[in-house]
């Protein structure tokens, strides 16, 4: 009898994991096929009234409308992003939390905190969604009005320019790096926590240039308070179409963009990862979210971008930023 009971027994608790296999296979790709069913959360390393603040506001408002589900902006700024990534990564893997942030949380960021994770192999590029040039802007009391005239009172007055940055190892310290090796300069750097703090030292001459995003600059250069000298975007931007491209000045190096995107976890399935892709896409394609974030001085990402486009993109940016800071030594 007992020698009976136990195969009879194991055969019972076989087909019972195998039925729970099939139950939790089949909820799952329900959960996946019905995606969203639910509140969407999208994580922010910023402040509220930031730029990248802005821009998750314009595609979660689009993305509601287009699912009917809410999409629900968390500011959990500091850390270069890693407070937005850490909250992440411990909410459930669900599809249902992800990260909105400049691409500088994956090309920058690992150059100067010090993350848990590698954002290369721990975070999934879903969709880029919004690009914004920097600008080089001078205090408009220098008699500086063009990059030439730049150039020459950089070197008439050796040791004594300086340029801020809107954070050390960040883009804006980059591009000031280039341009000091493109045309022979000294100038020192002054890295701030922010943009603000920075252009207020610019505009009160403490510092003399700072390259600056351009949504946080271009009021201030309409009202006279900077003075912009070239733009790093590959062709003029439209908000300033008589400012010239540093390309066109012969500095093709220092041609860069910043993008802002959205990530996830790798274990989101796919599926859901292709379906907020597709949700975002659509989103920057449509004439509303482009008017928004151009009033912001920004411009959408490309709509047809593929996320292994994106990916290599990252990749070859943060391999840039790692030989120029490398090649100063760079300590965070």
């Amino acid at each position: 009898m007992r020698s009976t009971l136990l195969p009879s027994l194991a055969r019972r608790a076989c087909f019972v994991t195998l039925l729970s296999a099939v139950a939790w296979g089949g909820a799952r790709a329900h959960a996946e096929a019905a995606w969203p069913n639910r509140p969407i959360r999208l994580l922010v390393p910023a402040p509220a009234g930031g730029a990248s603040d802005m821009i998750a506001r314009t595609v979660a408002e689009s993305v509601r409308a287009s699912t009917g589900q809410a999409v629900i902006v968390d500011n959990k700024p500091g850390a270069g992003g890693i407070i937005a990534v850490d909250a992440m990564l411990s909410a459930p893997h669900d599809g249902y939390t992800f990260v909105l942030s400049p691409n500088s949380l994956v090309t920058e960021g690992p150059y100067s905190y010090k993350f848990r994770i590698d954002p290369h192999k721990d975070l999934a590029p879903v969709a880029e969604v919004a690009k914004v040039a920097l600008v080089l802007v001078a205090n408009p009391g220098l008699p500086v009005r063009n990059m030439g005239e730049m150039v020459a009172y950089v070197k008439a007055n050796p040791g004594k320019a300086t340029y801020a940055s809107y954070s050390p190892g960040s883009l804006s310290h980059i591009e000031g790096l280039q341009l000091n090796r493109a045309a022979g300069l000294d100038m020192e750097h002054a890295g701030y926590k922010g943009s603000p703090p920075a252009l207020q030292d610019v505009m009160g001459g403490q510092v003399q240039f700072m390259f600056d995003g351009m949504g946080t600059s271009l009021p201030l250069i309409k009202a006279g308070k900077l003075r912009p000298l070239a733009v790093t975007s590959p062709q003029r931007s439209p908000f300033l179409p008589d400012v010239p491209t540093l390309a066109e000045l012969g500095y093709e190096k220092l041609t860069q963009t910043m993008g802002t995107g959205v990530w996830s976890t790798p274990d989101v399935p796919a599926e859901i990862r292709t379906k907020l892709r597709t949700e975002l896409q659509k989103a920057i394609a449509t004439p509303a979210v482009r008017e928004q974030l151009q009033a912001l001085g920004m411009e959408t990402a490309n709509p047809n971008q593929s996320t292994e486009e994106w990916t290599r993109a990252l990749k070859r940016d943060y391999e840039h930023t790692g030989q120029l800071l490398r090649s100063i030594d760079y300590k965070p």
